[in-house]
């Protein structure tokens, strides 16, 4: 069934970029159809929605495609003004977008190359990955979630580190988040999974770890064969 005013979610189950832009639908109690695509096996469509990249997720809202999940939100947030996920004032929304793009280049790319590196390179990946989370407890300072007294924008584009996170040091055998050093998140952690929209989407965390463990041993022959 096609979701209100042709909405339409073009992403891959476990794609931490795709549950957060379902989560944000969900959040403006928005209606959609999912359409699942096997980024490893790209069918026609996804060339033809984002010729670009060809990468997930694509929100379609009637017709027309927009891709990058950063920019989906705000645009989601821009065009159903009902429960905001950008805070109101100017200097608090450029600092919202501000925080989204610290956490996906120093947190969530270090992370990710943890997941699949040996060594040095893996040690070095880990490091880096805890010191960006130390400036992120340090931006909660006491509050609920990110947004304030509810989640919004920000919590919706770190929620990976409360449920993919733990995958990765798991897969790794590494240790990045310590809640003793990080209880604000820690505790932020357990308020976001808990939210009834947030654990609607949240990916199953077996099928998850069977994935990311698999796609590791991938990554990890396929660049250390090549050097």
């Amino acid at each position: 069934m096609a979701g209100e005013e042709g909405l339409k979610v073009v992403g891959f189950w476990v794609s931490p970029f795709v549950v957060r832009v379902k989560w944000a639908l969900r959040m403006k109690g928005l209606e959609y159809e999912y359409i699942e695509e096997d980024i490893f096996n790209k069918t026609p469509l996804l060339s033809q929605l984002n010729p670009v990249h060809a990468k997930v997720p694509v929100l379609v809202h009637n017709g027309k495609p927009l891709a990058e999940s950063l920019i989906i939100l705000e645009y989601i947030d821009e065009t159903w003004k009902h429960n905001p996920l950008l805070p109101a004032d100017p200097y608090e929304r450029a600092r919202a977008r501000f925080w989204a793009g610290f956490a996906e280049f120093k947190i969530l790319n270090p992370s990710w190359e943890a997941l699949w590196s040996k060594g040095k390179q893996q040690e070095s990946a880990v490091n880096s990955a805890m010191e960006a989370i130390e400036k992120l407890e340090a931006e909660l300072n006491g509050k609920q979630f990110f947004g304030g007294e509810k989640i919004g924008y920000l919590d919706l584009v770190v929620g990976w580190v409360a449920h993919n996170l733990p995958i990765f040091e798991e897969v790794a055998s590494v240790k990045i988040f310590d809640s003793q050093k990080f209880p604000a998140i820690a505790e932020w952690k357990n308020r976001f999974l808990n939210h009834p929209i947030i654990k609607a989407d949240l990916p199953d965390t077996e099928k998850a770890y069977a994935y990311f463990d698999k796609r590791s041993k991938e990554l990890a022959a396929s660049f250390y064969s090549a050097n």
